[in-house]
């Protein structure tokens, strides 16, 4: 009588199949007791992950479509001209109420406005007016504190810019300038 060597299974602890454990026959080690995909299991497969790559990127098209339709946020005010003094900064929520920005007063007659989360990780970015930075204290990245640009650390994409206008004395913000660098 021949058998093939790589037919017969023999467990570690020598028992027979019907003594094994549940794990051992769920998790086979030996070839002969593997089970194998069929083709037509894993192209099934290929094809749903596939089109679940497709939806995901219509998802996003469509989403951007709708975002770029809606134009810009209302005019909102933010603070009087000379309720900041050079150096100060003020947490203020734009376009949305969950979204958390920063004004600063940078001179005589210039603020700037830029988001408050990190584009690294979303972290709240401190302003630092001294060092004329956005410290992230996550990672210890850090933004210019006139244009926004990464100076150091894990981000590569600026924060996003908001427009200012000052009438009357007072400070309006007008709009999110989203960088494409």
């Amino acid at each position: 009588m021949s058998t093939n060597r790589e037919h017969i299974t023999i467990a570690p602890n020598g028992q027979p199949p019907e003594r094994q454990p549940r794990w051992r026959q769920d998790f086979p080690i030996d070839w002969p007791e593997d089970h194998y995909v069929a083709r037509r299991d894993f192209t099934k497969f290929m094809v749903l992950t596939s089109f679940a790559f497709v939806a995901g990127q219509a998802w996003i098209v469509v989403q951007n479509l709708l975002r770029s339709r809606r134009g810009q946020p209302p005019l909102r005010q933010i603070a009087a001209v000379n309720q900041l003094a050079i150096g100060q900064s003020l947490a203020f929520n734009y376009p949305a109420e969950h979204d958390t920005c920063l004004l600063v007063r940078t001179g005589e007659n210039r603020f700037v406005a830029f988001d408050q989360r990190c584009t690294h990780l979303s972290c709240a970015v401190v302003p630092e007016p001294d060092k004329k930075r956005f410290l992230c204290p996550c990672h210890n990245g850090s933004f210019d504190l006139e244009t926004g640009k990464p100076l150091a650390g894990p981000p590569r994409r600026p924060l996003a810019r908001i427009k200012l206008e000052i009438v009357n004395d007072a400070i309006y913000a007008a709009g999110v300038e989203l960088s494409t660098v």
